[in-house]
């Protein structure tokens, strides 16, 4: 593990994986410095994607919201989501009734994309719900805590349906030294309840990083050797970029603050490659 700047790192590295919430922005909007940072980046050359475990938006909203935020020039098709691997198992596994989903009624999206009617957690009946053919965790917000958990809970312990994860953290910072928590850890509540386990999608899963390198692969010659992962959580974006074979880069702009990275990454064992302290240093 070496501390070096992160241009430095990523000159070394043909295609850069970056994930989005604590690298590329926080709870304030744009980190500072990062559109100097992306533009530096693409005059070396270097091919981007952002990989999120963001299912909130489709790729093009978190384009525009991108640009509306400061960064332009961030296309949909270098936004790859958990939302987009949650879409093509409903695809390959789920082919009729209808999905519900615990989230914003734009989350839905993904579940509308894969030609499947959508239904809100907040609109079903309970003693009708035979039209239900799988329940989808999609966002944090857009749905009643008091009432709607209750609901996830009593529709999986009445249907035998699948139940897939489409964003796995646990949580984000919406400060200094304040989290919330994120869809990953409301469906975790729900796994322990009924004592079942869900389908997860999202890092550390290797299937967004395949998806993101089977599509560079389009545009160029790349290997994993070629590949650096950037990320501010060791659980998801560190342990997946180790998974999946590539160089791993933990910044510690978000998750992972610098006075206890040494100390999580020892009681961990998920190890990056480098560290530096943000993108833009």
């Amino acid at each position: 593990m070496e501390a070096n700047t992160f241009l430095e790192i990523a000159d070394q590295y043909k295609a850069i994986f970056l994930d989005s919430y604590g690298v590329v922005k926080n709870h304030r909007g744009l980190i500072p410095g990062v559109p100097e940072t992306i533009r530096s980046l693409r005059a070396a050359g270097k091919t981007i994607r952002i990989l999120t475990n963001d299912a909130s938006r489709s790729p093009e909203q978190q384009a525009e919201r991108f640009e509306a935020q400061g960064l332009p020039g961030i296309a949909p098709e270098e936004v790859i989501t958990s939302g987009m691997m949650a879409k093509l198992f409903l695809e390959q596994k789920v082919r009729t009734g209808s999905v519900a989903y615990l989230g914003t009624e734009s989350a839905a999206h993904y579940i509308l994309a894969a030609n499947l009617n959508s239904k809100s957690v907040s609109e079903i009946d309970l003693e009708d719900c035979d039209e239900i053919t799988a329940m989808v965790f999609l966002d944090d917000e857009g749905f009643n805590w008091n009432t709607d958990i209750n609901t996830v809970v009593n529709l999986l312990r009445k249907q035998n349906i699948p139940a897939i994860v489409a964003n796995s953290d646990k949580l984000y910072p919406v400060a200094k030294n304040d989290v919330s928590i994120a869809t990953g850890g409301i469906a975790k509540l729900v796994e322990s309840i009924l004592n079942r386990k869900f389908i997860h999608f999202g890092k550390p899963d290797t299937q967004m990083f395949n998806y993101a390198f089977e599509d560079i692969k389009r545009d160029g010659n790349f290997e994993r050797d070629d590949i650096l992962m950037v990320g501010d959580t060791l659980h998801t974006d560190i342990l997946g970029g180790n998974k999946f074979g590539v160089s791993t880069v933990l910044v510690l702009s978000g998750n992972t603050r610098a006075q206890n990275a040494d100390e999580m990454i020892r009681s961990t064992g998920i190890i990056p490659d480098f560290v530096c302290s943000s993108i833009v240093d």
